[in-house]
């Protein structure tokens, strides 16, 4: 498995960079690979910290059944530690319905101080690979992303009025 490596020393897998290019990529499909895409996808370090890995059973696919999307991706992340996330977030401004990809650092302030360290220094190597990213954010506290009106504003500023189908 080839990987990359970067200044941190830590290497992103190839499967993360898979997962990326299958959400990035929107292609015409049928109704059933439509449900197979993935929403939201939290990656993490790997035990050894020197590789970044899909942290398994922490996606949300398009065709799950949830009540609340962006409730349930919050939800994927640990209180007490730092991840990545990719979220392919639907929203609508004032004028269109848009759907956009959002790379999500997560380091809470309750994080191991050298968990935060690594996945800082390393957050340049999974960035680097997920090029075309238009949005970018940055969590250090669940108030910071559990009102759907933070990540509102990342997406849009003031024009956005729902994000996945409810109200802001």
């Amino acid at each position: 498995m080839e990987r990359t490596k970067r200044a941190s020393g830590v290497t992103v897998s190839d499967d993360v960079i898979k997962v990326f290019n299958e959400m990035k990529v929107r292609k015409c499909a049928s109704q059933e690979d439509i449900k197979k895409r993935k929403k939201a996808v939290v990656f993490r370090l790997s035990d050894d910290k020197k590789n970044i890995i899909i942290e398994e059973g922490k996606e949300i696919l398009v065709g799950d059944e949830v009540e609340d999307v962006y409730k349930c991706f919050i939800e994927m992340l640990p209180k007490d530690d730092c991840r990545y996330a990719l979220y392919d977030a639907t929203y609508e401004t004032k004028e269109t319905r848009k759907e956009d990809l959002v790379f999500l650092f997560w380091a809470p302030d309750c994080a191991p101080l050298k968990s935060k360290m690594i996945y800082a220094s390393s957050k340049d190597a999974i960035k680097k690979k997920f090029t075309g990213i238009k949005h970018e954010f940055q969590a250090n506290h669940l108030e910071d992303i559990q009102d759907r009106c933070n990540m509102a504003t990342k997406l849009g500023g003031t024009t956005v009025i729902s994000l996945e189908g409810k109200p802001i």
